[in-house]
């Protein structure tokens, strides 16, 4: 009996080091595997081979950590039960003493050790890892496979990342344990989210485009490119939506210094080129990749009914995915300013996602995008100043607005939460305060 005493420890030890093993693979990557594998002359050849089949090796260790610890059970069972009359007694005291013994040898213990000296234990259980891969391999794959057609919807190459969103929660997770840099966290987000991204959300609106007329002479053209900071800018006919080409700063800077004396007599269409045209749904990394392909800087985005919406450059994608990139002609534009109340007083071209995190909430909208949008959809009208909305708690009022256009520039931003309000509401769930009469 001492002799089965004595065994199924040893099992469980080998359980332990199997558990071990499997948590120090958890915490390591391939790339990571390989680097360990240069840096162990001795058993690199065993460390290769099991970031080669990473899944396959784990299969084999679990398939003899249950085995073993199944094994010790039996045997310290058979034990207590020469030793005690009362079979459920040693039923009792043979799930208590298993239990805790598989929980501290097995289970919590040699997990933490793999998980704090990986690389260690990657290194001294590498031969028996491998061993266990050639012997087991095949049972254990079998077995998965019986498994898998019973449960279907389960892989044999383990844990698998489900979707974007458990990504980015273990992304977040990495950062919060300082595994990350919140800047590379953000490049991540940044990544992942570009790929849901349409063009529409990035491109600028119509209204703000810079433009020249196509009957204008390549030095105009020039000067204006000049005063507008702008290197590329659209040609168009005899209104926005027939847009002819594309006027380069480069070309009409080669045309004047190769031909100065045609310079005023030749149309900016002598040097324009052809444009590029998109749909405003059209994803963000699908044009990035073709405007990379075509060597494009600049296209035109149109709307449902052929109608020009607006431009996007390729600036634009890639501020998109790395933020802001300020060259020294561009102009610092403060979009949010903070009030001393709490309020804030905010751009009409805030992104909605953008407003709704000023005040840490959700806020979105499948219509609009910008805060001048939000106050004229729920308004049902071009906002005046003084013009309030409701919606998700933030109260909207309309600062500035354009007089020519009738558009909004600038908006006040005030949390209320669920006060009560004198408006009525809409069908989307605004308020609709109306505008603010002067109590004079």
């Amino acid at each position: 009996m001492a002799l089965f005493l004595g065994a199924a420890f040893i099992l469980l030890a080998i359980a332990g080091l199997l558990a071990a093993a499997d948590a120090a693979l958890g915490v390591r990557s391939r790339a990571e595997l390989l680097a360990l594998a240069e840096d162990s002359p001795r058993r690199g050849n065993a460390i290769r081979a099991i970031a080669d089949d990473e899944a396959a090796h784990l299969n084999a260790l679990s398939f003899a950590r249950v085995f073993t610890e199944t094994l010790a059970a039996v045997l310290i069972t058979l034990v207590l039960a020469y030793s005690l009359d009362e079979l459920w007694l040693e039923l009792v005291i043979a799930t208590l003493v298993m239990t805790a013994v598989t929980f501290a040898l097995v289970g919590s213990s040699p997990r933490t050790v793999g998980t704090h000296h990986p690389d260690a234990v990657i290194r001294f259980a590498a031969p028996t890892m491998r061993a266990l891969r050639l012997i087991l391999g095949p049972v254990a794959t079998s077995l998965i496979r019986i498994s898998n057609r019973v449960t279907p919807g389960r892989s044999t190459g383990g844990a698998r990342i489900r979707d974007e969103q458990q990504l980015l929660s273990m992304v977040d997770q990495a950062a919060e344990q300082s595994l990350l840099e919140n800047d590379d966290r953000d490049y991540i987000h940044s990544l992942v989210e570009f790929g849901d991204t349409l063009v529409r959300e990035v491109m600028v609106p119509r209204i703000d485009m810079v433009t020249v007329s196509s009957e204008l002479s390549v030095r105009e053209t020039l000067e204006q490119m000049l005063a507008s900071r702008h290197s590329r800018i659209p040609v168009v006919g005899g209104e926005i939506d027939d847009v002819a080409g594309v006027a380069y700063l480069r070309d009409a800077s080669k045309f004047m210094l190769r031909r100065a004396d045609e310079v005023d007599s030749s149309r900016v269409t002598r040097i324009m080129k052809p444009a590029i045209f998109v749909p405003e749904v059209q994803r963000a990394d699908k044009l990035l990749r073709r405007m990379q392909s075509e060597s494009n800087h600049l296209a035109l985005v149109v709307d449902e009914y052929g109608g020009i919406s607006g431009l996007v450059t390729l600036e634009d994608l890639i501020e998109e995915l790395l933020g802001e990139i300020n060259d020294e002609h561009d102009r610092e534009e403060l979009e949010v300013t903070p009030e001393a109340d709490g309020a804030f007083l905010v751009s009409a071209r805030l992104g909605v996602e953008e407003l709704g995190e000023l005040f840490g909430i959700e806020l979105d909208d499948d219509e609009v995008d910008t805060v001048g949008g939000l106050v004229a959809k729920h308004l049902g009208r071009l906002p005046e100043p003084g013009d309030t909305v409701v919606v998700a708690g933030v109260e909207l009022t309309a600062v500035e607005t354009e007089r020519r256009r009738q558009r909004l520039l600038t908006a006040r931003a005030r949390w209320i939460g669920n006060e009560d309000t004198d408006g009525v509401e809409s069908e989307d769930g605004a308020q609709l305060l109306g505008k603010k009469e002067d109590e004079s």
